[in-house]
């Protein structure tokens, strides 16, 4: 199987599979990643230029999108492999970038969230789902703890779902019903007029996830975008 991300969440995916004794096919990754030792890494700007070598190197059909930031387009979605996402946060209300999302959540008042496996196609987290880890948002929990949940969230629904994926045995849930919403870098431009909002402090509470949105704290903080 091959993954496609970055980051600690994919590292963890890829230690699990291959713990559980499937081959690791590749790893495609940033530039400026650091990588473990011991596994075929391929790095670069933008997976989608690189579908011949996924093709070429994939042993079962599976790929993995974990912590991955990039949109996967038709050279990969349509090339017969099966090409699955983790996504933070529940679908279809929560698609989009998973910081801007929590923080919507938790302006909406949600007392739920989770995490999604879902099918990638050519859309923005439209495929069709295939598991969700849901969590409960406390009344004082923080963009920090809901974002800390989700990720854990993530990794689990990753493990529960990984012996149906590989066994072709994980089919699509019904429909959930829910309203779609897209949550993305647009939303900066008026994301501070929510500022009178009680529920505003909990969302822009980032925590340690700081310096890793610094777009989104400069948008909370009420600051223009360059």
């Amino acid at each position: 199987m091959i993954f496609i991300g970055r980051g600690a969440l994919l590292w963890r995916a890829v230690r699990s599979a291959q713990a559980a004794g499937h081959p690791i096919d590749l790893v495609w990754t940033d530039p400026d990643e650091t990588v473990p030792d011991g596994f075929p890494v391929l790095r670069g700007p933008d997976v989608n230029s690189a579908s011949d070598d996924l093709l070429a190197a994939c042993t079962d059909d599976i790929v993995w999108s974990v912590n991955n930031s990039t949109i996967l387009r038709a050279p990969i979605v349509e090339s017969g492999l099966r090409v699955l996402n983790i996504h933070n946060g529940p679908l279809p209300a929560y698609r989009g970038r998973p910081e801007i999302a929590v923080v919507r959540a938790l302006l909406a008042g949600e007392s739920r969230y989770a995490a999604t496996l879902h099918e990638v196609d050519l859309g923005v987290d439209t495929g069709a789902v295939l598991a969700v880890e849901e969590f409960d948002i406390g009344p004082e929990d923080t963009f920090q703890d809901v974002m800390m949940a989700g990720l854990r969230a993530c990794h689990t629904v990753f493990e529960r779902s990984l012996p149906a994926v590989v066994a072709g045995k994980l089919t699509p849930l019904p429909p959930s019903g829910n309203r779609p919403g897209y949550h993305g870098l647009r939303d900066l431009a008026d994301i501070a007029a929510n500022r009178d909002d009680p529920r505003y402090a909990r969302a822009s509470a980032l925590g340690v996830f700081a310096p890793h949105y610094p777009e989104l704290a400069a948008a909370l903080a009420g600051e223009p975008r360059p």
